[in-house]
């Protein structure tokens, strides 16, 4: 396979210890990364390499498992083992924690900003996943002193991965359409919820993995989701209007279905999986340390199935289980991966010609 897939640089971001997430700012000039060394480290462009801008290692005791940007970029969270989610905000080159969140009773493993709520110096809604089973929604008042937690609403039984869809306002009809988060989950199954007054109602459940569902990723339209498992295959999720197919919400108005699966490429668990919004590639981290890149193929005939083709395989992108790949949001093609080696790997994807 031709080298669609090409390593521009590597840093040693968490040293001994592994590097569990990634997440770009909205604007793509700082990237964090979180890890088991209880540290959330900011990376910046530094000619044609990385360097490590910030480290932020006050805020937690236990491993830090995920970290998410605010729409506008102005606030950092990070999800923690400790049970806590940090809110930090950036000041210039410099970051303060603002506020501690600590509605879960255990392990914080995923937090998601609500991505039409901005934070403009008074509120911003983050919602958080954890155990046991459940998820909180917060309202984030910046002003709270720092260690002083948000009451939480009322938790929903839930999954330990959760992403909101891009698509918040409008769809084609020219109606509202609805806000949804999917969460992922040791159950084996993916769950669409929609905001309902001040709630979170489930509205579908996504059935068709044998195995942990590790992660989810939204397509940049909304109508569809990837999802990732232990069981090693990618699922492809699509609205359907007609009331058919896998994952129908009984009683809602929203139904899904399975449209491609893709077996047969992963060695091991599929940890993580991102939709690139720029270009449509889907980027995976797998547990047998490689990172992997599939492109959707072109229908020749209106109604042929759904599928997907591998476009670039690295095998040794890390020396240990790849955890997390995370796309640049506005420079299509660059792509970042992160392993239990502590390692962050920048890469660039050039689609293959043919595909």
């Amino acid at each position: 396979m031709p080298e669609a897939l090409s390593l521009l640089c590597r840093v040693s971001a968490h040293p001994e210890s592994r590097c569990w997430a990634l997440a770009w700012s909205p604007s793509g000039t700082l990237l964090a990364s979180c890890g088991g060394d209880r540290t959330v480290r900011i990376w910046g462009r530094d000619g044609p390499g990385w360097s490590c801008r910030a480290v932020l290692a006050d805020g937690h005791q236990r491993t830090v498992r995920r970290v998410a940007w605010s729409p506008c970029g102005h606030y950092l969270a990070s999800a923690s083992f400790d049970g806590t989610t940090c809110v930090w905000k950036r000041q210039e080159n410099d970051f303060e924690c603002v506020s501690v969140l600590s509605a879960h009773t255990q392990d914080v493993k995923h937090v998601v900003w609500h991505p039409s709520q901005e934070v403009r110096g008074h509120r911003g809604h983050l919602g958080t996943g954890g155990q046991p089973r459940d998820t909180w929604g917060h309202t984030q008042d910046t002003q709270t002193p720092k260690g002083t937690p948000r009451d939480p609403q009322t938790p929903r039984r839930s999954h330990s991965h959760a992403l909101l869809s891009p698509m918040s306002r409008l769809c084609h009809s020219c109606v509202p359409c609805p806000q949804l988060l999917a969460s992922a989950s040791y159950d084996d199954t993916v769950r669409l919820y929609r905001e309902d007054d001040d709630d979170w109602v489930c509205c579908a459940t996504l059935e068709g993995h044998t195995s942990t569902v590790w992660a989810v990723a939204w397509e940049r339209s909304g109508q569809r989701l990837v999802s990732c498992s232990d069981d090693r295959t990618l699922r492809v999720w699509e609205r359907s209007e007609s009331g058919e197919g896998q994952g129908q919400g009984s009683g809602t108005e929203h139904s899904w279905k399975c449209v491609c699966t893709l077996s047969g490429y992963h060695g091991r668990s599929i940890y993580d999986v991102a939709w690139c919004h720029l270009t449509g590639a889907v980027a995976t981290a797998c547990g047998d340390d490689a990172v992997r890149v599939f492109e959707e193929v072109a229908a020749v005939a209106p109604g042929d199935a759904v599928t997907f083709s591998l476009a670039a395989h690295v095998p040794r992108a890390h020396a240990q289980d790849a955890n997390g790949v995370a796309w640049h949001p506005r420079e299509p093609g660059l792509l970042a991966s992160c392993g239990d080696d502590g390692d962050i790997a920048f890469w660039h994807y050039q689609r293959p010609e043919g595909l």
